[in-house]
């Protein structure tokens, strides 16, 4: 809780040191990188003008590489002028667009001559004014103003520690006009184009003039609730700040309730001195419920940084938030783990069922039979010679009336089945019996019969038959005919020489006619004639002389 007259110094120091950032900007430079602490963003408010900025690297170094992620700082309430139209921003607002992690925290008075004393009843005036719209113009200058600088998420502190009896913007005179004038504010604000503002609601701890929930303006203007809290009354101890009522305690579950991040934009050491358990517990607390950001208040007497009255404070502050720095590495002693054998267990072999296959019968589809197409090899047809059958004539005793013998008929040839061609043998000619010589008036005798060369015999085709001749008339008992001429067998042909075909079977051939021997074909069907070839009975008559046969 500064005192008016300490921010006013400050803020004239400032003015008439921001010549020395000119000459002294390698302050600024943070030193390399340390480990990080806590990851809870962390400030300290050093001063309000570009000398705050200059001393943030300052205080990271303290620290021990310390990240200081949060600039803190005030308007100036005196007048409308300094709130709407600042001078020292762009500094404020150059740091804050250095790293995108960091927060500006600006905190903002919502009247001037806000730390002149104004007595309850000017404050009540001056609240109805602000909520009939009377101040709207300085806030929605100061709204444009952020968003040019570039920095248009500012968390801005609106009316802090309302609930108190120090500063002009307090609540207590008019609480619903108060709220009223909030709302105000922050809807002015959020309709400049590009903001994106956060509203924090940071009331003083305990209940001072008024309990600071009777002054909350909504949920929907309120996007923090944060808590100022000094090391003063009421309550001595940490305990009695955390469990008073409006307490630590109180504004955490507030909070919760309302779905709101929480914050410490103030805390310091304060009435009771030096007091390290307080600075111990404070940053305990911190640690353990998380708020959005906290900023100590480093000046005498809050501070533990610039004001060198409370050693023992400083001490606590500076090692609990300075990052840990490495040791040495100490080798870990090797410890050889005992080796245990692992039991074997024999796993249990389970038989696989065995399933019986299914037995298909394999379907017999019969084979066709296609029979092998017969290719008929044609033979040469050779035509057989005729020989001509000695033709037994009557008693050569009776003369022939006639000087010639008459011309006997040729036999009639008999058709010829079909050829099958086989390779005949050499088939001599056959035998004709010698003529019995008859007495006639002109003995003729038969000319010699040249045998036929060697060809392919066709098929034999049967002789005509031949009626066997009659018994001849005894000549002393019945006068003889006229004697009968003896045909002259005509000689055979002679062909050229044939090649013989290649036969599997030869047939016999049937014996000429007027032979000894008669053989009738036998016919077994055409199928069965194939299988057994072609059969015939044959008689076979002995004529020799001899024989008993022979009529002569």
């Amino acid at each position: 809780m500064p005192r008016p007259h300490r921010r006013l110094a400050s803020t004239c120091i400032g003015t008439v040191t921001a010549g020395l950032l000119a000459t002294g900007a390698a302050l600024a430079a943070p030193e390399k990188e340390q480990p990080q602490g806590s990851d809870i963003a962390m400030g300290a408010f050093l001063d309000s003008g570009q000398t705050g900025v200059a001393r943030i690297p300052q205080l990271s170094r303290w620290l021990g590489g310390k990240e200081i992620r949060v600039g803190h700082t005030y308007l100036p309430g005196d007048r409308w002028a300094r709130i709407d139209s600042p001078d020292f921003l762009e500094a404020w607002a150059q740091w804050r667009r250095a790293k995108q992690d960091r927060l500006f925290v600006l905190n903002v008075p919502m009247q001037e001559h806000n730390e002149d004393h104004v007595p309850d009843r000017e404050v009540a005036r001056l609240i109805r004014a602000g909520a009939e719209g009377e101040f709207d113009h300085h806030f929605e200058k100061l709204a444009h103003r952020l968003v040019e600088l570039g920095v248009p998420d500012t968390v801005i502190v609106l009316g802090w520690e309302m609930n108190g009896a120090t500063y002009t913007h307090r609540c207590a005179p008019d609480p619903e006009g108060w709220k009223e004038y909030w709302n105000r504010i922050v809807n002015t604000m959020r309709s400049v184009p590009g903001q994106e503002f956060k509203f924090d609601f940071a009331p003083n701890r305990g209940s001072d003039a008024i309990g600071w929930t009777k002054c909350y303006p909504g949920d929907d203007v309120v996007d923090i609730v944060g808590m100022d809290s000094y090391d003063q009354g009421p309550g001595r101890t940490f305990d009695e700040m955390v469990s008073q009522p409006y307490g630590l305690q109180q504004h955490v579950d507030f909070a919760k309730a309302h779905g709101k991040e929480i914050s410490y934009p103030e805390w310091g050491l304060f009435r009771h001195g030096d007091n390290p358990v307080y600075v111990q517990r404070m940053l305990k607390w911190i640690e353990q419920h998380q708020p959005l950001y906290h900023t100590i208040t480093d000046y005498c007497p809050h501070g533990v940084w610039q004001c060198k009255q409370n050693p023992r404070s400083t001490k606590v502050f500076r090692a609990a938030l300075a990052p840990e720095r490495p040791g040495p590495v100490i080798p870990t002693p090797v410890v050889p783990t005992p080796v245990i054998p692992t039991p074997v267990i024999p796993t249990p072999v389970i038989p696989t069922p065995v399933v019986p296959t299914p037995s298909i019968p394999t379907p017999q589809i019969p084979t066709p039979s296609i029979p092998a197409p017969e290719i008929p090899v044609p033979s040469p047809v050779v035509p057989s010679p005729q020989i001509p059958v000695p033709v037994p004539v009557p008693s050569p005793e009776t003369p022939s009336t006639s000087p010639s013998p008459s011309p006997v008929p040729e036999p009639v040839p008999v058709p010829v089945p079909e050829p099958v061609p086989v390779p005949s043998p050499a088939v001599p000619s056959p035998e004709v019996p010698a003529p019995v010589p008859v007495p006639v008036p002109v003995p003729v005798s038969p000319e010699p019969v040249e045998p036929s060369p060697l060809v392919p015999a066709p098929e034999p085709v049967p002789s005509p038959a031949v009626p066997s001749p009659e018994a001849p008339v005894d000549p002393s008992t019945s006068p003889s005919p006229d004697p009968v001429p003896v045909p002259v067998p005509e000689p055979s042909p002679v062909l050229p020489p044939v090649p013989d075909p290649v036969v599997p079977k030869p047939e016999p051939a049937d014996p000429t006619g007027n032979s000894t021997e008669w053989c009738v074909p036998i016919n077994f069907g055409e199928w069965l004639s194939k299988l057994v070839g072609k059969q015939s009975v044959c008689v076979k008559i002995d004529w020799g002389k001899d024989s008993g046969f022979w009529p002569w």
